[in-house]
């Protein structure tokens, strides 16, 4: 029967492992490396596929018009007007 660790001699030698041999330090260490390789191949994606810049500056053509009236008057309503003053 075992003795509580309490009860036990203070002079036995405690098993104490490397640290490299403990799974705790592997779920430390090992949650942030993932993050890390993650982000990385997020920015390798993000460099490698590029999305082009689209030139907003040219007036709308005529098949585009109508959606372009549309987004503008729905858009000037939206903007906040100061209260009147008293």
């Amino acid at each position: 029967m075992t003795q509580p660790l309490s009860m036990q001699n203070p002079s036995t030698p405690v098993d104490n492992p490397p640290w490299y041999r403990l799974p705790i330090v592997w779920m430390v260490i090992g949650g942030p490396a993932v993050v890390v390789v993650a982000a990385l191949i997020t920015v390798g994606i993000a460099v490698k596929n590029v999305d082009p810049v689209l030139d907003t500056s040219a007036t709308p053509t005529q098949k585009e018009a109508p959606a372009s009236k549309a987004r503008n008057h729905a858009n000037e309503d939206a903007t906040p007007t100061a209260p009147a003053e008293k």
